[in-house]
């Protein structure tokens, strides 16, 4: 994921700001890390660069 994604996303859930957390990352590309939103208490998972910003009772569901 690029990091000037960061100025067009927004919770899935209650559409407010998220917070970016990196764990790995190659020039501008975030590889794995995660996306924090304060608002609502939810974090959406980042891996191999691409962000998982499905709901969070789907993405549970998913990961079952």
């Amino acid at each position: 994921m690029r990091r000037d994604l960061m100025d067009i996303l927004a919770c899935p859930v209650c559409k407010n700001e998220l917070t970016l957390h990196v764990d790995r990352e190659d020039d501008d590309e975030v590889l794995e890390g995660s996306l924090h939103c304060a608002t609502c208490d939810e974090t959406y998972p980042i891996g191999d660069g691409i962000p998982n910003l499905l709901p969070p009772d789907l993405r549970r569901e998913m990961e079952a």
